[in-house]
């Protein structure tokens, strides 16, 4: 949608929903992005189109790290208006918990949600971060949807909404009236691609550069980045090793290449990657330079750049490897990413 059209626009109330230990990143974060997305629209003369709100069971909660966030406005009896309800995550200890607190909240959900979202004419949204799509499950609002959140979470979210289509690893999903992240900085991805959305892509990519956001995550994206994946050990020879990969992963790394930057033979490295990181030495290198292969592609470059700029020797080694690891070809994800 373009910025001229966005003018005409009515406000959206963004419901943030405070359970008690809430995390506050998850709140902060996506809060920061849609504050922002209304003083970038004052700077150009427009209305805001977010008004911000805050609601919860009790009129105080402490989060996460302990502050108490007070002047929590009360769950509203109904939505006069276009309405995203943002449903933020708790520590997995309480997030797998059904506190009286808790049940509140999904009731009042389901009392305002159910069989209307998504029907046709219904101008709300629900916006889920981190173990937040546990409490849309509790309130049954998840199914014959697609929806992710946190990996340590996948399995309660299976339980507790079998209906669902659970996605595993990935950083958020978009489905419908529903947008589902996998929490914390997942959660300033979906804010941001919720304001590309309803104000157009020129703002968000401005108020990605005011939040200093490195790269912004697409829902394709994985919510486990290759880049630390496989690095869940104490070994300094191992992760020596893996950060040459990750500082020149078009370097023509060789067993003995590869050996002689952690110290150790080739043999020995290999015993310790598979020991320690899980994968071989050699996996991990394509593994890394996959991910580059498939960064370049989505920033517009065609198949034989983006395998000269990962280390693949051509083209033809890029596409192999890409189908024995994700099936289907580089063009595909190229052709999306020119749709864009």
């Amino acid at each position: 949608m373009s910025e001229k059209r966005s003018t005409s626009l009515i406000v959206i109330e963004l419901l943030f929903v405070i359970a008690p230990d809430a995390l506050l990143l998850d709140i902060a974060g996506p809060a920061e992005a849609f504050r922002l997305a209304n003083l970038h629209r004052a700077l150009q003369g427009l209305p805001p189109h977010f008004r911000l709100r805050f609601v919860g069971p009790e009129p105080a909660a402490n989060s996460s790290v302990g502050l108490r966030l007070a002047g929590l406005e009360p769950l509203p009896e109904q939505l006069s208006t276009p309405t995203w309800i943002v449903l933020v995550g708790q520590p997995a200890v309480h997030a797998t918990t059904a506190s009286p607190a808790i049940n509140t909240i999904a009731q009042w959900l389901n009392r305002v949600l159910y069989g209307r979202l998504g029907a046709q004419g219904c101008p709300h949204r629900l916006v889920t971060i981190c173990s937040g799509t546990l409490l849309a499950a509790r309130a049954g609002l998840l199914d014959n949807r697609r929806c992710t959140t946190h990996h340590e979470l996948l399995p309660s979210l299976r339980v507790l909404a079998p209906k669902a289509q659970v996605v595993a690893n990935r950083v958020y999903l978009m489905d419908g009236p529903l947008a589902s992240s996998a929490g914390i900085t997942a959660g300033i991805d979906l804010a941001l691609q919720l304001i590309a959305n309803a104000c157009g892509e020129a703002l968000a990519a401005s108020i990605a550069q005011d939040m200093v956001v490195y790269l912004r995550r697409s829902g394709d994206d994985p919510e486990l980045s290759p880049f630390l994946s496989h690095r869940r050990h104490m070994h300094p020879a191992v992760h020596h090793v893996q950060d040459a990969i990750n500082a020149e992963p078009r370097r023509d790394w060789s067993m003995q290449t590869l050996a002689a930057v952690g110290n150790v033979t080739p043999r020995h490295l290999l015993r310790l990657f598979v020991e320690q990181a899980g994968v071989s030495p050699l996996l991990f290198l394509q593994t890394i330079r996959l991910e580059r292969a498939r960064q370049s592609l989505e920033h517009g470059a065609n198949v034989t750049l983006a395998a000269e700029s990962a280390g693949f020797r051509s083209g033809l080694h890029l596409r192999r490897a890409w189908k024995r690891r994700w099936g289907g070809s580089p063009r595909d994800l190229r052709s999306r990413a020119l749709d864009v």
